[in-house]
C-alpha cells in the first residue's frame, strides 16, 4: 500500500479493511459533465477500483468553467477518452473503462448489472427514470442528482431502499438546463461531490446508510436542506417507463409529439404525430387494446400526454425520449 490513500486511512470509517473494500468496489458513472467531473476526480481520488464511465458527448469550451477534467486541448475530443486519459494521470491504480455512448432503455440494464453502485450524474429526467428501473429490478443503489440555475438535489435509491419513482412518481411538466437556466461550476460540483460522498459511504458499508434520503442545496443562499423518504412506497400508477426504438413492437401505436420542424422524421413510419394539447384527439376506439408509445425529445411532453390518456383509462403506456 503507497501513502495515497494514507490519510483517509487513518479514519475509523476506512482503515485498511474499508480501503481493501473501496478498492474491489465498481461503479458506474452516467455522464461526465458538471456533475460527473467532481464524482470522477474523487471516487478514483479515494481509490475505487474500477470506474465505468458513458457519455456520447464531445468536450465543447462552454464545459470548461465548470468541467475541470478537462483542458482547451481537449476540445472536440469524446469526453471518455479526455476523462480517461486525465484519471489515469492522477490515479493509474484505479482501472477506468471508457464508452461513448448514450444511456438508453436498451442498454441500461447491462451497464447496471456491471457495477456494484450506479451514479446518475447525466442530470436527465429521462435517464433518471431509466436507471432507477434497472437498478430496481438489479437490487443495485443509484445516486443520482440535478441541478438548474443555482438550486438542485442529490439523493440515494434504489438498492433495498425506495426507487426514484417513489419519490418522484411523475415526472415535471417542464425542465430546465444548463443551457437555458444557466449554472455556476461551484453549484454544480458542490452537488457532485456530494454524489461521490454517498458513493463512497455506499462502498464503504457505513450505517446509517444514505439510501433513503434527499439533500437539497441552494447555492444562492448557501443553504442545505433535505428529508428522508425511507418509507416511501413505489407509485401503483401514473409512472411509464421508457422503452427505446429497439424495443418498439409490432402492434404497437406510435405518437409522435414533436413537430415536424423539430423531428423531420418521425419515431416510426406509422407514427401519428400529435402536439400534446391534441391527444385527446386520439380514438381509443381504434387502439384495441395495443401499447401506446409516446414520444418526444426529454420524455416530459411524453408523460404529460401519457398522463392525459390515463385519466381516459388507457393503461399499456410507454414513453420515448429521442433527445
Amino acid at each position: 500500500m503507497t501513502d495515497r490513500y494514507v490519510r483517509q486511512m487513518v479514519l475509523p470509517e476506512v482503515g485498511p479493511e474499508g480501503q481493501a473494500r473501496l478498492a474491489r468496489a465498481s461503479v458506474l458513472v452516467v455522464g461526465a459533465g458538471g456533475l460527473g467531473c467532481p464524482v470522477l476526480s474523487y471516487l478514483a481520488g479515494a481509490g475505487i477500483g474500477r470506474l465505468l464511465l458513458i457519455d456520447p458527448d464531445r468536450v465543447e469550451e462552454s464545459n470548461l468553467h465548470r468541467q475541470p477534467l478537462y483542458r482547451m486541448s481537449d476540445v472536440g475530443r469524446p469526453k471518455v477518452e479526455a476523462a480517461r486519459e486525465a484519471l489515469a494521470a492522477y490515479n493509474p491504480g484505479v482501472e477506468v473503462e471508457a464508452l461513448a455512448l448514450r444511456l438508453a432503455p436498451d442498454n441500461a440494464a447491462e451497464l447496471v448489472a456491471r457495477a456494484d453502485i450506479v451514479v446518475d450524474a447525466a442530470d436527465s429526467f429521462a435517464a433518471t427514470y431509466v436507471l432507477s428501473d434497472a437498478c430496481r429490478d438489479a437490487g443495485k443503489p443509484l445516486v443520482s442528482a440535478s441541478i438548474a440555475g443555482l438550486s438542485g438535489y442529490v439523493g440515494a435509491f434504489c438498492g433495498g431502499g425506495p426507487s426514484y419513482r417513489a419519490v418522484f412518481p411523475e415526472m415535471p411538466a417542464r425542465a430546465a438546463d444548463c443551457a437555458t437556466a444557466g449554472v455556476l461550476g461551484p453549484a454544480v460540483a458542490s452537488l457532485g461531490l456530494l454524489q461521490a460522498q454517498m458513493a463512497l459511504l455506499l462502498a464503504l458499508g457505513l450505517e446509517p446508510s444514505p439510501l433513503g434520503r434527499v439533500i437539497s442545496f441552494d447555492a444562492r443562499r448557501l443553504a442545505f436542506g433535505g428529508f428522508s423518504f425511507a418509507a416511501a412506497q413505489e407509485p401503483l400508477a401514473g409512472s411509464f417507463r421508457f422503452i427505446a426504438p429497439s424495443q418498439l413492437s409490432a402492434g404497437d401505436i406510435v405518437v409522435e409529439l414533436r413537430g415536424v420542424e423539430e423531428a423531420p422524421v418521425a419515431a416510426a413510419p406509422d407514427a401519428i404525430r400529435l402536439a400534446v394539447d391534441e391527444i385527446d384527439r386520439l380514438s381509443l376506439d381504434e387502439t384495441d387494446g395495443r401499447r401506446i408509445v409516446l414520444c418526444c425529445r426529454s420524455g416530459i411532453r411524453a408523460a404529460r400526454a401519457a398522463g392525459k390518456l390515463a385519466a381516459r383509462g388507457v393503461s399499456d403506456l410507454a414513453l420515448m425520449a429521442l433527445g
